[in-house]
């Protein structure tokens, strides 16, 4: 048997990845199976982005690109950053990544040795728990339960705190939950780690332009400025412009630890595709009166699918503010049978019995570190996740 390094052994796919595979085979056999665990986008990408990348192309742009990123996206990040949260960053500041993840990778990379702690609020998106495990740090899950909004608290988060932590992931809007934080609850969370020098912050903000009800995301480096040497601000192109195939993220933060995170980006994939970089380029300082449309497509679409799942037996779910994902709690259907006489024990029952006998893809609430709970992606079209609600409840009622 081969002698794989210890770090293979420490991570595992995520189960949004296993639950769309085994999707995508029932569908294979002829079944009609309506999947909603990815979080991925149904728009399109902006024309005019799509152009952009065709003209860098026909330019002659596809030679190997800066290692950090083009001068002019690394100056249109800047410029969109300072604008929106009042800050003064330089492009010294900003690094272009592979997507989003690739940030993630970096900062933890460049941050965490073997035993130290990061502080994660659950429920999480799992890359972070494998990014974390990976890098030979120890994950320290924060529970913020659905009768809190799934936000984290200040006092949690001081009681989370030892000699030992390094790093705390914050990510809001939140995959998978949509909670969002308000201005105070940002200041709140602030004023516990100016008590706490020694840890550092990442700030997931990928899902920062998809917040309903017409309020805008406040960011951490925005409320609080002063902690700014110890902040990494990441986001990208995916969620906002429907641009997830085209991997273009971004890191800002302290000259020093964009460095760092440069060495890391250096030693795995170097720079960052050049006609991708043209696109996003393109989608960051070109029209953004689509935005409004899409966002109010997910708000309607959160309405329909929350109002469905409070009138179905056994479930509850807390209306989000942003991204788009519902988590409902399942609790009322765990001691439940399935027509297929399956047992539902847990939500990871619940998420199989759910896809093979209810012909619904959705992903289990314990690959988020919270359970009983399935995350279910709202980004698709109204009628499929009408159709998916009718199917739940379906599956839901008959139950025994």
């Amino acid at each position: 048997m081969t002698d794989f390094a210890s770090r293979i052994g420490r991570t595992e796919l995520a189960a949004t990845f296993a639950m769309a595979a085994r999707a995508r085979a029932l569908r294979a056999e002829g079944k009609d199976v309506i999947s909603l665990s990815l979080g991925e986008p149904d728009f399109q990408t902006p024309e005019h982005v799509v152009q952009a990348a065709y003209a860098a192309a026909k330019r002659g742009e596809t030679k190997y690109p800066p290692l950090g990123g083009m001068e002019a996206l690394r100056a249109a990040v800047t410029t969109k950053f300072n604008r929106e949260h009042g800050l003064a960053i330089t492009p010294q500041q900003v690094l272009i990544t592979n997507g989003g993840k690739q940030g993630i990778f970096n900062s933890v990379m460049s941050l965490i040795n073997a035993g130290d702690e990061v502080i994660i609020p659950a429920p999480a998106w799992a890359g972070y728990e494998q990014t974390v495990k990976f890098a030979g740090g120890k994950p320290v899950f924060v529970p913020c339960p659905q009768e809190q909004g799934f936000v984290l608290q200040p006092e949690a988060l001081a009681t989370a705190i030892n000699g030992r932590t390094k790093l705390l992931i914050l990510n809001y809007p939140s995959n998978p939950s949509g909670a969002t934080l308000s201005r105070a609850e940002v200041a709140a969370l602030a004023d516990v780690l100016r008590q706490y020098p020694h840890v550092w912050v990442l700030s997931d903000d990928i899902y920062e332009h998809l917040i309903f009800g017409g309020t805008a995301h406040e960011t951490l480096l925005g409320v609080a400025p002063d902690l700014n040497d110890r902040v990494v601000t990441l986001s990208g192109v995916s969620k906002t412009y429907a641009m997830t195939g085209w991997r273009i993220g971004w890191c800002i933060g302290p000259t020093e630890m964009i460095n760092a995170a440069t060495v890391v980006q250096a030693t795995t994939t170097s720079g960052v595709s050049s006609v991708g970089q043209a696109a996003a380029f393109a989608a960051l300082t070109g029209p953004q009166d689509f935005l409004a449309e899409q966002v109010a497509a997910y708000e309607a679409r959160r309405d329909a699918v929350v109002a469905a799942l409070n009138q179905t037996p056994g479930l509850a779910c807390h209306k989000p503010d942003g991204a788009f994902y519902v988590f409902p709690s399942i609790k009322g259907c765990l001691g439940k049978t399935t027509p297929g006489g399956k047992p539902i024990r847990t939500d990871d029952d619940f998420a199989m019995a759910l896809l093979e006998e209810g012909l619904v893809g959705v992903v289990q609430g314990s690959a988020f570190a919270m359970s009983p709970h399935i995350r279910i992606s709202t980004a698709t079209a109204l009628s499929q996740l009408t159709e998916a609600c009718q199917r739940i409840s379906s599956f839901c009622n008959a139950l025994v």
